[in-house]
C-alpha cells in the first residue's frame, strides 16, 4: 500500500460523535404531571370535586337556615371557607404523601432523579389546585348572595372588600401550606392526616384553655399560634402587630418544620 493511500484512509477516517448532552425534564412538564396525578384516580377526582360540591351544599345552606335579614356574600363565604379550610389541607397532603403511601416515590424519583424539582412541582400544583378551588369557592357564593337576595326580597349586600378577599385567599393558602408541610415531613397519609387534625382542632381547644387560665400565655399567644394568628385574615384589616404575629408563628410552625422536612426528603433513601 502506498504512502498516498495510507494518507487518504488516515483523512476519512471516522471521528466518534461525542454524547449529546441530555436536556432536563421541563419543569412546565413536571408540573403538569403532578398535577394529572392529583386527579387520575378515583378518590383524588372526587376529593377535586368535593370542593365544588362542598360550596354547593355550604350555599344551599346558608339559603335555608341563615336569616333574612343577614343574607351577605360574607355570611355566605363564612359559610364555605368551614369546608374549605379541611378539604384544602388534606389536598395537600395527599399530593405529596403519594408518593410514599402508592410505592411510587421510587419511579418518580428515578424519572426526576432532583428531588428538589418534584417537591417544587408538588408545591406548584398544590397552590394551582388551591387557586382554582377558592376561586370557585367565591363565584359559588356570588351566585348563592345573588340567588339568595332574589329569594329573600333583600337587597344584594357585598360586604366583602377587595383587600379582605385577598387576606381570605391568604388564610386558606397557608392552610394548605400546613398540610404540605405535614406531608413533606411524615410522609405517610394517615399519620399526615391525623397530625393536621390535631393542630387544627385539638391545639387550638388547649391554646384555648392554657389563654384562658395562664395571663401570661394569654399575653403571647400571637406569637407562638399559629391558628390564632392566621385566623386574623378571615376578618381582614389586620394591624402591623398581627401581621407580626402571623410571620413569627409562622415561622415557627410552618417554614421551620417544613425546612426540617424538606431536608429529610432529600437525604432519605426511598425504598
Amino acid at each position: 500500500m502506498s504512502a498516498t493511500t495510507l494518507e487518504a484512509s488516515a483523512g476519512t477516517r471516522s471521528v466518534p460523535r461525542q454524547p449529546r448532552a441530555t436536556q432536563p425534564i421541563p419543569m412546565r412538564r413536571i408540573v403538569g404531571v403532578e398535577l394529572r396525578k392529583m386527579i387520575d384516580t378515583r378518590s383524588g377526582f372526587w376529593l377535586m370535586m368535593s370542593v365544588a360540591i362542598a360550596a354547593v351544599l355550604a350555599t344551599a345552606a346558608t339559603l335555608l337556615f341563615a336569616p333574612r335579614d343577614e343574607l351577605s356574600y360574607g355570611s355566605f363565604a363564612g359559610a364555605i371557607g368551614v369546608p374549605m379550610t379541611i378539604i384544602l389541607p388534606m389536598i395537600a397532603v395527599l399530593a405529596v404523601t403519594s408518593e410514599w403511601s402508592q410505592r411510587t416515590g421510587l419511579t418518580t424519583f428515578t424519572l426526576v432523579p432532583h428531588r428538589g424539582r418534584v417537591i417544587g412541582a408538588k408545591l406548584a400544583g398544590t397552590l394551582i389546585v388551591g387557586v382554582v378551588s377558592i376561586a370557585i369557592a367565591f363565584a359559588v357564593g356570588a351566585v348563592g348572595n345573588v340567588v339568595g337576595s332574589a329569594i329573600a326580597g333583600v337587597p344584594t349586600t357585598w360586604d366583602i372588600t377587595l383587600g379582605n378577599a385577598v387576606t381570605i385567599f391568604l388564610g386558606d393558602a397557608l392552610g394548605m401550606m400546613v398540610g404540605f408541610m405535614l406531608g413533606v415531613l411524615i410522609r405517610n397519609s394517615p399519620g399526615a392526616i391525623v397530625a393536621y387534625f390535631v393542630y387544627a382542632l385539638v391545639l387550638p381547644a388547649l391554646f384555648e384553655a392554657l389563654a384562658a387560665y395562664q395571663h401570661w400565655f394569654h399575653e403571647i399567644r400571637g406569637w407562638v399560634d399559629f391558628n390564632f394568628a392566621s385566623s386574623a385574615l378571615y376578618d381582614g384589616g389586620l394591624s402591623a402587630t398581627e401581621w407580626a404575629h402571623v410571620a413569627v408563628s409562622g415561622l415557627i410552625w410552618l417554614v421551620i418544620p417544613l425546612a426540617v422536612g424538606l431536608r429529610l426528603v432529600l437525604r432519605s433513601e426511598v425504598k
